[in-house]
């Protein structure tokens, strides 16, 4: 996929304007709804979001502070959690500022940065595009999170192909996370876009393969929807345990979505 930062930046602000425009007519009360992420209110939702922008905003502009940093930060399971209660009582329309300031610091990061640059976070370094992307696929996933506590059903938009390719990409990811060897048997991953478009990632012969509905694939590599959920198929036992275990992003697993109703 091409690495069109420009356009990496304004599909990351688009996401953020959906999002805003659900966060923006609920009051505050809403704000403590519980998501379907347990213990995690809207408000740990949006902190969460806004916290890590800034993040991702110094590991771009300052790399060897932000690796001080992150090595001090011992378990990441308490470190994220820890964020979530320092900002309960965060009124909403400061949260709603915080999260849009730091998406537009972030984004002015990016574009002022060298060409070439690798990026740390608390998994590998990346290039610059992957962690744009990465922040969008977190959006995404928080922001399906703020949608269903809220109620809302998002229409899926041609964005998805990010979290799709980093989804994709991260195949050994999601068995390292798991402590399990990554197997050596490629995987081709082939989807249907919102539009109708045809996706696929990997290898065109790869005997064993992922296919449907980009929404399916994006919401079980975020760990947002149960793989029984969804009407996913796969063909090789790699590829059914990978949508098991799927993730697409850095850090431990977590318990993940249990199944709700398998669909007709």
């Amino acid at each position: 996929m091409a690495a069109d930062l420009v356009g990496l930046c304004d599909d990351l602000l688009a996401e953020r304007a959906e999002l805003d425009a659900i966060l923006a007519v609920l009051d505050e009360t809403a704000w403590s709804a519980p998501t379907p992420s347990p213990g995690w209110s809207i408000r740990d939702q949006v902190s969460h979001l806004a916290w890590f922008d800034g993040a991702a905003t110094q590991a771009i502009t300052d790399p060897d502070g932000f690796r001080r940093e992150r090595d001090a930060v011992g378990d990441i399971t308490e470190y994220v959690e820890g964020v979530a209660r320092a900002h309960r009582a965060m009124a909403a329309a400061d949260a709603r500022t915080w999260l849009a300031d730091r998406g537009n610091d972030l984004v002015a990061a990016a574009l002022a940065a060298p060409g070439g640059i690798r990026v740390p976070w608390y998994g590998p370094d990346m290039s610059l595009a992957s962690a744009i992307s990465a922040r969008l696929m977190e959006t995404w996933a928080h922001g399906l999170d703020v949608a269903d506590a809220a109620g809302v059903t998002r229409a899926p938009s041609a964005r998805l192909r990010h979290v799709a390719f980093i989804g994709a990409q991260a195949f050994a990811n999601s068995f390292h996370a798991n402590d399990l060897s990554v197997p050596d048997v490629p995987v081709r991953v082939e989807l249907s876009g919102p539009d109708g478009a045809r996706w696929a990632f990997g290898p065109d012969d790869a005997e064993q393969w992922v296919r449907g509905d980009a929404l399916d694939f994006c919401a079980v590599v975020t760990r947002r929807r149960h793989r029984d959920d969804t009407r996913l198929t796969s063909h090789g036992d790699v590829a059914e345990r990978w949508l098991t275990i799927a993730q697409a992003y850095a850090g431990p697993p977590g318990a993940g979505r249990s199944p709700q109703a398998r669909p007709s």
